[in-house]
């Protein structure tokens, strides 16, 4: 297959990327930076990446680069992990409405964005593809000083399943997967105190596993998940 996915630099976007070149499949990656983690996964798998630095904030860039990707003549698209992601830290009465809208840019509208082109792209090459959108269980339950980025992920889920019910006649699937917190940069300005008060209120006591995030995100991506679309999956060491 060839897949689409951003934010593969670190973290669940890695983990992702490093299990689909390890099953055969060929990468497109965006992102911000190419880091030494995913300088070398690209070194060990040549022939099936692409990687261009983009910051996904920059619509008319993210346009630029994905349309310079659609002539080519190997560019066709078989899914889409939209899964790069930007968490803005506060209380809603200290709110940034710039410090917002970057993160609305990074985490709904490039998605959006870059649904819209590999649906194009799906449909030109009459290709039934699956697009996974990456939310957080931030959208299930509240967290101080998340409810900011938490109304992105909601937003995101939303689009997720009207993607699945406009397209799904013409073989198009669409489906959130939705982690719990896990250890990542992300979380990492996070305090001993308030990983273990996280943690605590998950069935499992502990962290979500980035691996089992990242195997979801594969199998809702092939054919053995065929008949699911318009779900949000969600993988939280049993925190709902």
């Amino acid at each position: 297959m060839n897949i689409l996915l951003t934010g593969a630099s670190r973290g669940l976007g890695f983990a992702t990327a490093s299990k689909l070149l390890a099953d055969g499949h060929d990468l497109w990656l965006l992102g911000r930076s190419l880091s030494e983690p995913l300088r070398k996964l690209i070194d060990d798998y040549p022939n099936c990446v692409q990687f261009q630095a983009c910051d996904l904030q920059d619509v008319e860039s993210l346009r630029a680069t994905l349309s310079a990707w659609g002539r080519q003549d190997n560019f066709r698209l078989d899914g889409v992990v939209n899964n790069a992601g930007v968490a803005y830290d506060d209380l809603v009465t200290n709110s940034n409405l710039t410090e917002i809208e970057a993160m609305f840019r990074t985490n709904v509208f490039a998605p959006i964005e870059i649904t819209r082109f590999a649906i194009r792209n799906m449909l030109l090459h009459q290709t039934a593809g699956s697009m996974v959108h990456v939310s957080s269980i931030c959208a299930r339950k509240g967290y101080k000083g998340l409810s900011m980025y938490a109304a992105t992920k909601g937003a995101l889920e939303s689009f997720s399943r009207g993607i699945a019910r406009e397209w799904g006649s013409r073989g198009i699937r669409s489906n959130c997967v939705v982690p719990g917190f896990m250890e990542t940069d992300m979380s990492a300005s996070l305090t001993e105190e308030q990983r273990s008060k996280i943690y605590q209120r998950t069935s499992l006591g502990m962290a979500t596993d980035i691996e089992s995030v990242a195997s979801t995100i594969v199998f809702l991506l092939g054919p053995e998940s065929r008949s699911i679309t318009g779900q949000d999956i969600v993988v939280d060491s049993g925190t709902i």
